[in-house]
């Protein structure tokens, strides 16, 4: 199982921290180092980076490390400049950046910076159609005719190396998957039971067969926390306090946790879950931390991978 680390900076954090943050996940052994595409959190106002430039400066950082939008919504950019960023940090990585793409969704960051948030279909048909411009982009060019995006350039330049990846990512049973089997490298999902993520799977390799496409070399990743402990009187605690957010006993909450594969406990029982998640076809696990980035503890973040390792 490949493990990735998975902020969130529209929480909070500076450049730098996200710099120091990329070279600890490359100085530990990690595969892959990803970021969100917020341009803010809720209502907030924490200093919050542009996700495609930061890790444009990142790539430059690391030498080795994977490095991942999770994910740029089109909303946001479109196509054109999606696929411009993509390949130029793509030179600049030495073919370690996977372009995450998806549709946008939270209503407040898109009316606080005056960007229009289309209706789920209409943002969905625009999807597909950026991911069939991406593509011809990073193939050197070509013609698309599309009812929102057009392209006309028969020769493009930088092409994307054969390191170039498209992730596609989202929480939706048939669409996101379909279009994940036709186009990406990477299908990205949080963390779900077992019957959903088998039936999202399913889809997607179907999706990829019906594209002419082998489903087997499309890397499948999940992403959700590491709730990893050194002793059970420290687990059973933490139980108790996240499990009664959700009016849940401890024991209910553990279930839940179970139930849709967290890592949860002691390092040998965390273990078990990405055990679990390989079995069903996983083959990444981003450990998400919600937390500001200068907040995150990376002592805590070495006990974590050391379970998900089973070390």
């Amino acid at each position: 199982m490949e493990l990735g680390l998975f902020v969130e900076p529209q929480v909070g954090g500076s450049y730098a921290r996200l710099v120091e943050l990329a070279r600890w996940a490359e100085e530990n052994g990690l595969d892959a180092f990803a970021r969100s595409d917020h341009y803010l959190n809720g209502d907030s106002s924490a200093h919050t980076t542009e996700a495609l430039t930061a890790l444009a400066g990142v790539a430059a950082e690391t030498s080795t490390i994977r490095l991942a939008t999770l994910v740029s919504p089109i909303t946001f950019h479109h196509p054109s400049v999606m696929a411009k960023a993509a390949t130029t940090i793509d030179e600049i990585s030495n073919g370690r950046f996977t372009l995450g793409v998806g549709t946008g969704w939270m209503e407040s960051e898109h009316d606080a910076f005056g960007l229009d948030l289309p209706p789920l279909r209409e943002r969905f048909d625009r999807l597909s159609e950026a991911l069939a411009y991406l593509r011809v982009v990073f193939g050197g060019g070509g013609s698309v005719q599309g009812e929102y995006y057009s392209l006309d350039a028969p020769s493009v330049a930088p092409t994307g190396s054969s390191g170039l990846k498209i992730v596609v990512g989202g929480t939706g049973m048939r669409k996101t998957p379909t279009l994940a089997g036709r186009y990406a490298d990477e299908y990205n999902m949080f963390v779900a039971d077992a019957a959903t993520l088998t039936q999202r799977i399913d889809v997607m390799r179907q999706s990829a067969v019906e594209a002419g496409r082998n489903p087997d070399d499309i890397l499948i990743s999940t992403a959700g926390p590491g709730l990893v402990y050194e002793d059970e009187a420290a687990h059973r605690e933490a139980l108790t306090e996240r499990g009664a957010k959700r009016d849940l006993s401890p024991d209910e909450y553990s279930a839940f946790l179970d139930e849709r594969h967290v890592p949860h406990g002691i390092p040998d029982r965390a273990h078990e879950a990405i055990q679990r998640l390989a079995e069903i076809g996983v083959g990444r696990y981003y450990v998400q931390e919600v937390s500001a980035l200068e907040e995150i503890d990376l002592d805590r973040m070495e006990l974590v991978f050391a379970a998900l390792r089973g070390a």
